[in-house]
């Protein structure tokens, strides 16, 4: 709660008052005074305590739900969002890259089922258009936080996978142990905002940012092995690239 944090304000000073809020419960949460899941005050507590209007408030709250710092629940009030999750960007599984870092992985499979490959799919995966594939849907949590939607593609038969065994582990890790020794990727990572289902799944607002990645993987005999088209939570979510001077 926000009742023991120290808010000065300057009513005399040109910077609004929202703003100084705002700054001073972003600072609170850097210095880990307002730790990941720790809720506020609601905004007419908050408001009655700074001598402040509820709209000025709510503005500074807004101001920090929109830099991804705050997150509002219905239900459950106005908290400070976990930490982000900041990733690699390797040849490796989101599961096991959150399970590594202490982020709790868990898994909801919405869809496990054979498809007709469509054209683009096909293609990436070395098929025909009109062949069946398998195709994956499943929303990925970080320490019971929606993180991202992952979608995938596979050729039928290449491993026996099961929605139980989906849950628990990850995709990487079950083809491996099936078998498939995947050995490089192609990978594009882009932006763009949520649609209105998917702002529902991750349980943001419609139009909120997203980071896109697709990514086409390959095993030790060139053959495609996996396609993946996913999306993940920008206020929860980066990438990390180590370039090196050639």
């Amino acid at each position: 709660m926000t009742a023991h944090l120290a808010i000065d304000l300057d009513r005399s000073s040109p910077v609004p008052l929202y703003f100084q809020v705002a700054e001073q419960i972003a600072e609170a949460i850097k210095r880990g005074d307002l730790a990941p899941g720790a809720r506020l005050d609601n905004e007419i507590l908050l408001a009655d305590r700074l001598g402040l209007s509820r709209p000025t408030v709510r503005q500074a709250i807004q101001y920090l739900v929109d830099k991804g710092l705050l997150v509002r629940k219905r239900g459950v009030g106005t908290q400070v969002v976990h930490g982000q999750v900041k990733r690699s960007v390797e040849l490796t599984s989101l599961y096991d890259d959150l399970r590594r870092a202490g982020q709790e992985p868990a898994t909801q499979v919405l869809a496990l089922e054979p498809r007709t490959a469509e054209e683009e799919v096909a293609s990436v995966l070395g098929l025909q258009p009109g062949d069946q594939v398998l195709y994956l849907e499943r929303v990925r949590f970080a320490a019971g936080e929606p993180l991202a939607i992952l979608h995938n593609w596979l050729p039928v038969g290449l491993a026996p996978l099961t929605a139980d065994e989906l849950q628990t582990r990850g995709l990487y890790e079950l083809l491996r142990a099936a078998g498939v020794r995947m050995r490089v990727a192609n990978q594009r990572i882009g932006a763009r905002a949520a649609t209105l289902a998917e702002a529902k799944l991750l349980e943001e607002r419609r139009g909120a940012p997203l980071l896109t990645m697709v990514r086409t993987t390959y095993d030790d005999q060139g053959r495609a092995v996996e396609h993946g088209s996913h999306i993940y939570r920008a206020s929860h979510y980066s990438l990390e690239v180590t370039l090196i001077e050639r």
